[in-house]
């Protein structure tokens, strides 16, 4: 009887070790290896004697209008534009966010045949759900399967258009001696996923699980191979959900779409700007308005800052949704250029309704709201406050002002400041009033006078 041989693999990088390692000595990091068996090596003929199809580019065809829609906008808009044909997505997200229901309600809407297959439920538990969803469809097969060669087998019978794997950690060829879940079944389960939807022309989505840092889990690799790579963020405890895009190979990275969780599912929020300020405090200290670009779209967001006497030795400075490193920069350049001693304080910063912005853009709103909490000062609740902070305390320019001007606008503010450059370069002006600034220490004078 042969002896079995066993080897390590780093889960972030695929780094491979013939012991195990508590530090992976390629990606640093800690804890990653998984023990695995070795497949035995099968020597193979390289060269090739079957007619291989060549073709020039000017002769392919392919078009915008061949993508599949979805029906669900802000899902198709992440996308960017629908499913392209052929495509694998590899969707994201923490247990209970809602992953399946989003798949289930995209799958629906399409008016071409769709494979379910479910490794974590059975057959009966996804028409469970699909009647609490209300979802109605004639095209909705599910298959209750993890041995991928079965479901190959079924997508060759069935020629469905679109083919949803929940979840890709459930799944395994059975040539492989390794178990379900291992990074070889991962990347060989999805490497041969991929080969099936380029030559068939049938979409893929993907349930990935996550890992404790919010990581998908499986190796690295994983979102190489696939042409997407979709986030769905929230917390399990509110309402709200933001799928962002982490990679896109048709479409932009940038945009984002927001849903927010009901009894029967997901629903799309048209108006973001509305939802994230509908619970905002009309008179309350340290709370200002912010207009930031998620893609093409303007968002309005509540910035929320307390400040409160420190009673230790060091201060704290906790950020929720905004880049902790950058916070620091902002309280040096308000005590330097705005006068204002925040050494002994304490400060926390949040942007309403959980989301995560890292524009420039809202700089100075973060100042604004910081230095309205010191100084118990409530800010006019009809201005928006747009502008990036320099080291020197100036408001530098920020890209997409109309859009932002006419969001405000359209929510009914009256006022909003803008760095001077920007006003300079306006071509278009509504109804709201536009106020230009240069630096720092004037927009703390200006609104909290």
């Amino acid at each position: 009887m042969s002896k079995i041989k066993i080897k390590y693999v780093c889960s972030n990088c695929g780094f491979e070790s013939l012991r195990w390692l508590g530090k992976c000595t390629e990606c640093d990091s800690w804890n990653s290896f998984t023990e695995e068996k070795v497949e035995s090596s099968k020597h193979k003929n390289n060269s090739y004697s079957g007619k291989i199809d060549v073709s020039k580019i000017s002769d392919i065809s392919a078009k915008e209008e061949d993508r599949l829609k979805t029906g669900i906008e802000e899902f198709d808009r992440v996308l960017g534009g629908g499913l392209m044909p052929g495509s694998v997505i590899l969707l994201g997200g923490d247990p209970g966010i809602g992953k399946s229901t989003l798949a289930m309600q995209a799958a629906s809407n399409i008016n071409e045949k769709v494979l379910y297959v479910t490794g974590e439920e059975s057959a009966k538990q996804i028409k469970i759900r699909s009647t609490r969803l209300k979802l109605k469809s004639d095209n909705f097969y599910v298959l209750a399967e993890t041995e991928l060669s079965i479901i190959i087998s079924a997508i060759n019978n069935l020629s469905p258009s679109v083919v949803i794997i929940d979840s890709i950690q459930t799944m395994y060829r059975n040539e492989l001696e390794n178990s379900p879940g291992t990074i070889t079944q991962i990347r060989e389960c999805t490497t041969l996923l991929m080969q099936e939807a380029k030559k068939n022309l049938f979409s893929v989505i993907i349930i990935g699980h996550v890992t404790k840092d919010g990581m998908i889990a499986g190796p690295k690799i994983l979102e190489h191979i696939v042409d997407t790579v979709i986030q769905f963020e929230g917390e399990s405890h509110h309402s709200f959900r933001i799928l962002r895009a982490q990679k896109n190979r048709f479409g932009s990275t940038n945009e984002i779409g927001v849903f927010e969780m009901h009894e029967n599912g997901l629903t799309e929020v048209k108006n973001p700007s509305e939802l994230f300020l509908s619970e905002r405090e009309k008179e309350s200290p340290g709370s200002v308005v912010t207009a930031t670009i998620e893609g093409t779209r303007p968002i309005l967001l509540e910035v929320q800052a307390l400040v409160t006497p420190s009673n230790y030795g060091n201060p704290q400075r906790v950020a929720t949704g905004f880049d902790y490193r950058r916070l620091s920069i902002l309280l040096a350049v308000l005590e330097k250029r705005a006068g204002f001693r925040l050494s002994a304080t304490n400060v926390f910063l949040n942007l309403a309704g959980g989301a995560k912005i890292n524009e420039p853009a809202i700089d100075l709103s973060v100042c604004c709201a910081i230095a309205s909490s010191l100084q118990d000062i409530t800010v006019d609740n009809n201005i928006v406050v747009v502008g990036e902070v320099g080291l020197g305390g100036e408001i530098r320019s920020v890209g997409n002002i109309e859009k932002r001007i006419q969001e405000g606008e359209k929510l009914g503010f009256k006022k909003i400041i803008i760095p001077r450059n920007n006003f300079r370069n306006l071509k278009t002006t509504g109804k709201i009033k536009i106020i230009p600034v240069e630096n720092l220490f004037e927009v703390v004078n200006l609104i909290l006078k």
